[in-house]
Parts: structure tokens; C-alpha cells; sequence
């Protein structure tokens, strides 16, 4: 994980990442032409830059990318209210949703021009209940494996103060895109 982990160091960050993304075009979808020949972490970098459109869901679900390196894509999520289950603890949705957001752009952080990758298997372990107590959580996912045609990655989803929440494991398909 990240090597200050105070929340006050959380947020900082999260709000310099912010800024940077609401100064580009925002959520939605990089053109073609902006990722043609790059590297999945070039795309990625570029996105953090504010130079391309992010993923839209971010903003759906509150959570925001907040750094990518070679194998590793480190987010940050805010458990709120509106993210509740029945019972009083976070959906375990919300969880895995950022869970598999840090896994796969992990996995696309390896992906070289012209290739990319589809989830196509998803495991989490819930193991402590999540509430909005908990300012934020971040998820960082790391590749275990990236070959031609099959990458593995795993994801640990802790509080500031170094709870595990959740942690998970994928498969992914990696493909040739079409041209």
C-alpha cells in the first residue's frame, strides 16, 4: 500500500488527483486516436494527466484512480450512505466494483499496443464489514502473471489506519484489438 497511510495524507492526494482529472474532459470515453499505439500504461498515465476521458463509473460510485506504475493501479473510495445494504454495512457491489477496478487496471497498465484484456473471472473475500465511518479505503491491485492470452492480478481493499476490508483475485482474457 501507499507509504503514508494517515487520512489526512489520503485525502490530500485524492484532492491534487482531482483536480487534475476535473481540468481534463472528464468522465466517459478516450478516442481512438488518443490511444492508438500507446501502451496500456501510457493510456493510463495520460488519463491520470487529464489528458484523456476517464471512466465514468468513478463518479457513480465516488471512487477515484489515484496512481498506476508497471503491474500496480492504486484507487480510492469514499463508502457512503448511498452505498449501504439492508443491513447497515457497504454493498458488497460497491466493494467489488472497486476491488475489480484496481485489479484490471493493473493488468491494463501491461498491456502493449494494439492488445487489451476483459475480466472473465471475478473472486472477493469479504472480511470485515464496511460502514461510512470509514472515510475511505483504498484498493490497490497488483498483476501476478501477464501473458499473450491470460493475466492474474490481486487486490487488497484497506482502511487508513491498515484494516483489511476485502481482498480479491482475477482472471483475464488478453486479446489483439481490432484495427
Amino acid at each position: 500500500m501507499t507509504q503514508n497511510n494517515s487520512l489526512e495524507a489520503w485525502l490530500a492526494e485524492e484532492r491534487e488527483v482531482i483536480a487534475r482529472l476535473d481540468a481534463g474532459p472528464g468522465p466517459g470515453l478516450a478516442s481512438p486516436e488518443q490511444i492508438e499505439g500507446k501502451t496500456g500504461l501510457e493510456v493510463m498515465q495520460a488519463m491520470l494527466r487529464g489528458e484523456i476521458r476517464y471512466a465514468a463509473i468513478a463518479k457513480t460510485l465516488d471512487f477515484t484512480i489515484l496512481s498506476v506504475s508497471s503491474g500496480i493501479a492504486v484507487f480510492q473510495g469514499t463508502p457512503l450512505p448511498q452505498h449501504l445494504n439492508p443491513l447497515g454495512t457497504i454493498h458488497g457491489g460497491w466493494v467489488a466494483t472497486l476491488l475489480d477496478s484496481a485489479l484490471g487496471c493493473s493488468v491494463h497498465t501491461m498491456m502493449p499496443p494494439g492488445r487489451a484484456y476483459t475480466t472473465a473471472e471475478l473472486g472477493v473475500n469479504y472480511v470485515k464489514g464496511l460502514t461510512p465511518k470509514v472515510q475511505r479505503v483504498r484498493a490497490e491491485g497488483k498483476v501476478i502473471h501477464c501473458g499473450r492470452q491470460l493475466a492474474t492480478a490481486e487486490a487488497r481493499l484497506v482502511g487508513p489506519d491498515g484494516t483489511l476490508y476485502a481482498h480479491a483475485t482475477t482472471t483475464c482474457l488478453v486479446f489483439e484489438t481490432k484495427r
